[in-house]
């Protein structure tokens, strides 16, 4: 391990996620299909550093119905190469995702990975955002799968303590 202490510095990109900081109130319904009814989801998402603020700790804890569903992810850091943040993302059901995120510079958010996509955008405000997600079966015919809706809590902090 060398002494230098800027191999520790996070990357400066790693900055537009403190838009994302905070303990959110989450709800949402999944779009009926022919096979499956809507699904309500209720529940909370927090997003907080790790140590360093290298990559960002995303906990979700909500309600799919009666099915409770706890996922836990890391986000970041920012890779220079491919203009996004990695994410990877573990649930209690023991599914894996790997997607990608990008921000615009309207600061709309995109996470892709294989089989789901979004589109995340913060209100001016930063207290609330809104997510539409689409799936797919075969990676090229994209299908509407949920909307989410996300309230900052109150006391939540949008940057993280020093």
């Amino acid at each position: 391990m060398s002494g230098d202490d800027s191999t520790h510095v996070p990357r400066p990109e790693n900055r537009r996620l403190n838009a994302l900081v905070g303990r959110w109130r989450s709800q949402g319904r999944t779009t009926a299909t022919p096979t499956d009814p809507e699904i309500r989801i209720v529940g909370s998402d927090i997003y907080e550093w790790l140590a360093g603020e290298h990559f960002l700790i995303h906990r979700v804890d909500v309600r799919m119905n009666d099915e409770h569903v706890e996922v836990i992810e890391m986000i970041g850091p920012y890779d220079p190469a491919s203009r996004t943040y990695p994410m990877r993302s573990f649930d209690n059901h023991g599914e894996f995702v790997t997607m990608r995120a990008s921000v615009d510079d309207d600061g709309v958010w995109t996470f892709a990975g294989e089989t789901e996509r979004a589109t995340l955008v913060i209100a001016e405000d930063g207290d609330s955002m809104t997510a539409e997600w689409e799936r797919t079966d075969d990676g090229s015919n994209w299908r509407h799968w949920m909307d989410m809706s996300f309230t900052k809590m109150p006391g939540s902090s949008a940057v993280p303590a020093p």
